[in-house]
């Protein structure tokens, strides 16, 4: 199988080559912007995503084998045109405690917090995270990705993720009384 890297060298000749990438990396990324946009606004960002991509695959650094991180960063910055309807998202499932895009999902999203006062409460604290601290936090939970990754993807020093990503997860857990996100147990539902 052809790294990123070889399928974006090759479509620079053949343009129709480009679509490998789409197929490979589309799905997951749906579903990263829909978690942080909502259904309605992730085919946009996405096809906006991969059209800014495929006009600027000349430029693109082929020693970088892995197209992920570089497709994310796109992806955040169009993210960043629509972070008042994140924050809304946010703050509308803080108050009823219903997350619209998980439960659209509910078979598909990996839920990490099940209990609705808890759901609430982290959804508060996403809310309140400045743009730059929310992007490290969800490229990291949402998107799988490590420190490196994420710094490619933001064009940041991985120093600055690291401070991030720290301050992100100390609002957070104070948002939640103290508790990791990360270890509340999802109900199970017989």
């Amino acid at each position: 199988m052809s790294t990123d890297a070889e399928v974006i060298q090759r479509s620079r000749q053949d343009p129709a080559a480009f679509s490998t990438l789409f197929d490979r990396h589309a799905p997951a990324l749906h579903r990263y912007v829909t978690r942080r946009l909502g259904d309605s606004l992730a085919d946009d960002i996405v096809a906006e995503t991969f059209l800014a991509a495929f006009r600027q695959r000349d430029r693109y650094d082929l020693s970088c084998t892995d197209a992920r991180p570089w497709l994310y960063g796109i992806a955040a910055n169009l993210i960043g045109k629509h972070r008042r309807t994140e924050v809304r998202s946010y703050r509308a499932m803080a108050r009823t405690g219903v997350d619209d895009v998980a439960e659209s999902y509910a078979d598909r999203v990996d839920a990490r917090v099940s209990a609705s006062a808890a759901q609430r409460d982290l959804a508060r604290a996403l809310a309140g995270l400045s743009p730059d601290e929310r992007d490290v936090l969800l490229m990291i939970a949402w998107a799988d990705f490590g420190y490196e990754e994420v710094a490619q993807a933001l064009g940041i020093p991985v120093g600055t993720v690291r401070s991030r990503l720290h301050r992100a997860r100390r609002k957070t857990r104070a948002a939640l009384g103290g508790t990791d996100p990360s270890g509340i147990e999802e109900e199970t539902h017989g």
